[in-house]
């Protein structure tokens, strides 16, 4: 199944222009919205589809959640309504359902412990989460809201096992990484950096490129992250907190970052 060919916001634009805020709000659009059924799964249209084509980081999540989706379709309403261009409604939408907020903030924070703003030019990575930049693409290994039941996909079934799954990878992660070949790739979490490496085994992507052990900027990972920002001492973590692993992986990544900012490959140091 080619998800590029059955999912584009040309397709659904009138009638997500057209839908009422109860039916955009209380989730009636989006389950109208189903592409693709397999057992437990479906897989639903939201608009995620617009691609930063200038982007120097992608930051890929695993698949847009309910709350994102919902966002995100709020968003093309609003903008097509007031007469914006497909194109930018598409925009307006992937940006404001993407990352914000206190979660920004730590990802941030984190991309400039381990070098990258300098790598990259800039003071700080903040920099390039301005909104009319187009320095930063957000994504994820799945890019279309999938759901089993109606729970949002956690990871499981294995999405490089369940064909459904794979194939909106094939369709459209390898889309974009053939987009961004370039760019430094940022999977947040076990799942995305699976499906980027996948790339890579594609021979899409450079695994110098991509950038892998970044604590998930969730606040939930609040003592994880303060770590490894250097906030809080390790005497002093929770037993939930594994600080050797979490030295490791800052060690890997400004090394990785260094090595972006020569232009020359680097071998990470072992686990």
């Amino acid at each position: 199944m080619d998800f590029n060919t059955v999912a584009s916001f040309d397709h659904y634009a009138s009638v997500i222009a057209a839908a009422t805020p109860k039916e955009l709000n209380e989730g009636h659009l989006l389950r109208r919205l189903a592409i693709k059924r397999e057992g437990s799964l479906t897989a639903c249209y939201a608009p995620f589809d617009f691609v930063a084509p200038d982007a120097r980081l992608v930051i890929v999540g695993i698949t847009p959640g309910r709350t994102q989706a919902l966002t995100a379709l709020v968003a093309a309403s609003e903008a097509l309504r007031a007469g914006k261009h497909p194109n930018e409604a598409s925009r307006l939408a992937k940006v404001t359902g993407s990352f914000s907020g206190s979660m920004r903030v730590r990802l941030v924070s984190m991309l400039d412990h381990i070098g990258l703003a300098a790598a990259l030019g800039r003071v700080s990575c903040a920099d390039l989460f301005n909104s009319s930049s187009g320095q930063v693409h957000f994504t994820s290994a799945l890019r279309y809201p999938v759901f089993v039941g109606d729970a949002n996909y956690n990871g499981k079934p294995d999405m490089l096992q369940t064909p459904l799954l794979r194939s909106m990878i094939d369709s459209c992660l390898t889309e974009e990484a053939r987009c961004l070949s370039k760019a430094v790739w940022l999977p947040l979490g076990p799942e995305p950096a699976r499906a980027v490496h996948y790339l890579c085994e594609q021979g899409l992507l450079d695994r110098k490129q991509v950038l892998q052990g970044l604590p998930h900027p969730s606040g939930a990972n609040a003592e994880r992250i303060s770590y490894f920002l250097g906030r809080k001492p390790r005497h002093l973590l929770s037993s939930r907190t594994n600080a050797s692993a979490l030295d490791t992986a800052l060690d890997r990544l400004r090394l990785q970052v260094q090595a972006l900012s020569a232009n020359a490959p680097v071998s990470a140091p072992a686990a």
